[in-house]
């Protein structure tokens, strides 16, 4: 893996974080069925990678405010351990339109990085199992590829084990 830079109109402002940052990173473009409703399983029957490499990022309501939750597409996120995570003990996942507000991404796209504005973060524990992870690049069709600690130090995240399998 190396640095690569956005072509082709591939530019989000999550790869613009990572490029800033100057992290290792590829990106894998896929097709994206407009039809699909389980984005994180298209992806990662389109790559070929499988389902507990493709982490997915959902935004969840806590008593602190929202709060980005990444986890693996196996599984589902545990709204209670996730809560905990952040000191809090409740959860529940945020209203859509909310959080298109809140990230500047559409739902099916949301990426952990360069939203605009900065939500605390839980990565999955389960990520660190593995050199690389995939995640959305900040547009259906395009995912990220990077080492786990690196979307933990360029998000501020925590790790915790916030998923059901």
């Amino acid at each position: 893996m190396s640095r690569t830079k956005s072509k082709g109109g591939q530019g989000t402002p999550a790869t613009v974080a990572l490029t800033r940052a100057e992290a290792e990173f590829t990106l894998h473009p896929y097709d994206h069925d407009p039809n699909a409703q389980a984005y994180g399983e298209e992806a990662a029957d389109a790559l070929g990678v499988p389902y507990e490499r493709i982490f997915k990022t959902l935004v969840a309501e806590t008593e602190g405010g929202l709060a980005v939750a990444v986890v693996p597409v196996a599984g589902k996120l545990d709204l209670k351990a996730f809560a905990a995570a952040l000191k809090g003990k409740r959860a529940a996942m945020a209203d859509a339109a909310k959080v298109e507000r809140v990230t500047g991404y559409v739902v099916g796209g949301i990426s952990p990085l360069g939203q605009r504005k900065r939500l605390p973060t839980v990565v999955d524990e389960s990520a660190l199992g593995f050199e690389t992870i995939y995640f959305s690049a900040g547009r259906r069709g395009l995912q990220i590829e990077t080492a786990p600690a690196t979307l933990v130090r360029l998000t501020g995240a925590a790790t915790a084990p916030i998923a059901k399998l």
